[in-house]
Order: structure tokens, then sequence, then C-alpha cells
């Protein structure tokens, strides 16, 4: 039986008055994508912070690796996450964040010459982040979650600012990462890189 890595049960969640999630499922297991869609407002970003321990549940039952999700150190030794709101540090280059990464993580996945060329960042290296464009930024932003050494990578929308050719791209990356045994659980508005990870889908209704 596969290992199960997140199972969500009935999660509900009220944000200033407002029904935000409503008796919410959804389960992944180890190797599997899944893609969660759903129209603007029906909570898809909500339900990756509730995974990742950073939103708390008015009800339901959250279980991420084995317990319920905790934003401390153990937990996030496990769990990568790549959201709306990177945190820059302005005056490192692109080589100087993912060494950085690979210097505070044990057993990186992946060598930093290696991420620069698999994400399309070589010759923008020297590069500071303010100096990138919006699409670089967002590639940086993934290139530092899967150079580290994680069991779910949490995703909100991983297309933004992507042309068409690195969407298609970062599906292999991605399945890639299944393979190898991780879990990926992405928001995502993009039917074409759900279809090309062979993610199991979750639709949020408005």
């Amino acid at each position: 039986m596969p290992e199960s890595i997140v199972m969500v049960s009935d999660v509900r969640v009220t944000l200033g008055g407002n029904p935000v999630l409503s008796g919410v499922g959804l389960a992944a297991s180890k190797g599997e994508i899944v893609a969660v869609i759903g129209a603007n407002g029906t909570g898809k970003s909500t339900l990756l912070r509730c995974i990742a321990g950073l939103q708390s549940l008015d009800a339901g039952r959250l279980d991420v690796l084995g317990g319920p999700p905790d934003d401390d150190a153990a937990f996030w030794r496990d769990v990568a996450m790549v959201g709306d709101e990177p945190a820059w540090y302005p005056g490192l280059t692109v080589r100087e964040h993912l060494e950085m990464m690979r210097a505070v993580h044990d057993s990186p996945r992946l060598e930093v010459p290696a991420v620069l060329a698999m994400f399309d960042l070589a010759a923008r290296a020297d590069a500071t982040p303010l100096n990138l464009s919006t699409g670089q930024r967002q590639r940086l932003s993934l290139a530092m979650a899967l150079l580290r050494p994680s069991r779910l990578l949490l995703l909100d929308e991983p297309e933004r600012g992507l042309d068409a050719n690195f969407r298609r791209r970062l599906g292999t990356i991605l399945l890639e990462y299944a393979e190898a045994g991780g879990t990926v659980v992405m928001a995502t508005h993009d039917p074409l890189l759900a279809e090309d990870t062979s993610a199991r889908q979750i639709v949020l209704a408005a």
C-alpha cells in the first residue's frame, strides 16, 4: 500500500468571517503529484498554507508526513514550498542563493551548476534577484526548492511568469522528483502542467 504523505479530511477555514474552504478533502501518497485547480478565490492557496502549517483550521483533520503540520525546523527539513512571497537577499546573486541553500541542507539533491543549467539560469548566475525578470525570479524560487532535499513539495502556481517552453520542462522536472519518491501538491491554473505531470486533479468549487 502506498505511503500516505498528505491527508486532508473535511477541512473548513473562515477568514474575516467569510468561508474560504468548506469540507475540502485531499490525499497524496509517496511518489504522487496532485494538482489543486479552481477559479481565483476558491481557496487553493489557503489549502496549501494549511498543509504547510501556516494557516489554522476551523474544523477538519490534516495529517502531513504522519502527523499534524507544524511550522518548525523539523517539519521544514522534509517540506519545501514555493509560494507567491519569495524571500530574497538583495545583495546575493543567483549563484550565491543556490550555494547558500546547498550549504544549509545536508545531502542536497542537485549540485549548483546542474541546477543553473536545469532552470536556464547559467547566463544570469551573477545577477541579483532585483535584476531578473519575473520568469527568472520564479525559476530561481523553483531551483532553490528543488536543489534541497525534501519529501514533500508544495507549489502555489509554479507556472507563474514562465514561458510555454519552460512550463513543459517544469513538468518533466516535477515528474523526475516524484519518480525519485517525492510527493508534489500544487495549486495551478495551467491544465497542461497538470496533464504533463499526470497529476491527479482536485477541483475546488467557488
